[in-house]
């Protein structure tokens, strides 16, 4: 299917990428909000935005980084480039390790250095929960918009996303769906919050996120929630990524399948 994308500004000052199926322009569908991973709604974003758009949905992948269409200088994409090729560069281990990713920048050109290193602090610190509300905010526009109004609004997030499609379940009574590549776990005090079915698809390599899975789907299951999860063996994070080292093209296949089967069930075609 043929889709028409083209970027959009929404709600307060809010900008995000919209795409949805060619020729369905006044015609009500369903909706998939996409929540980016932590580099932002880059190339791959983009893609995946238009994958579910050629599904038969309104697909809309805010810009959480942006305020009235333009992001701080340390989220500008070309800087966000250049510090994913930089944690390309090391050893996966050290992503999440402070002092190794301080040795790494140390070896750099100091001017170098010092971008890279206010682009990761911008990426890595601060409340990234907050981020839920352009997501919140993109929901309701997504229902409300003249020449979308969606009769279903669902959410699918990676990475970062993933964590902040499960915060859109807690937040959002109206949210048909959400599915959660990868995402940290809402805490057991939000799990009353959540009104719809959520869908967890996650890699055994990733540890840190996937082991606590299973406790969150008791927890899920001890209050009456819908949650069913997938681990994909041998799968780090980030698997879906087709533009990464880490992408594993059968688990991304079969990940992009259960997604769909979700999205079907939860929104109808």
């Amino acid at each position: 299917m043929n889709v028409h994308a083209e970027w959009t500004s929404f709600g307060e000052g809010f900008t995000g990428y919209l795409a949805r199926p060619e020729g369905s322009g006044g015609e009500s569908l369903p909706a998939v909000v996409v929540l980016q991973e932590i580099w932002g709604v880059d190339p791959h974003i983009q893609d995946v935005t238009r994958r579910f758009a050629a599904l038969g949905y309104v697909a809309f992948a805010p810009d959480l980084y942006a305020k009235d269409g333009q992001r701080p200088e340390p989220l500008a994409a070309e800087r966000v480039e250049e510090t994913k090729r930089f944690l390309d560069s090391l050893p996966p281990a050290a992503w999440g390790n402070p002092d190794a990713r301080q040795q790494a920048l140390d070896a750099l050109p100091a001017e170098q250095g010092a971008r890279i290193g206010g682009t990761l602090g911008a990426i890595f610190s601060g409340d990234r929960k907050a981020l839920a509300l352009p997501a919140i905010a993109a929901a309701a526009w997504l229902r409300s918009e003249e020449g979308v109004a969606a009769p279903k609004v669902a959410a699918v997030g990676f990475c970062l996303g993933g964590m902040l499609s499960a915060q859109l379940a807690c937040r959002d009574p109206q949210l048909a769906g959400a599915i959660v590549f990868y995402g940290a776990a809402p805490e057991e005090a939000q799990i009353p919050g959540i009104a719809c079915p959520v869908l967890g698809i996650y890699g055994e390599l990733d540890k840190r996120l996937t082991e606590p899975v299973p406790a969150f789907a008791e927890a899920m299951r001890s209050q009456g929630k819908s949650f069913d999860y997938v681990i994909y063996d041998d799968a780090p994070h980030a698997f879906f990524n087709d533009t990464r080292a880490s992408y594993r093209a059968e688990a991304a296949q079969d990940a992009f399948r259960r997604a769909a089967e979700f999205l079907q069930r939860q929104l109808g075609a």
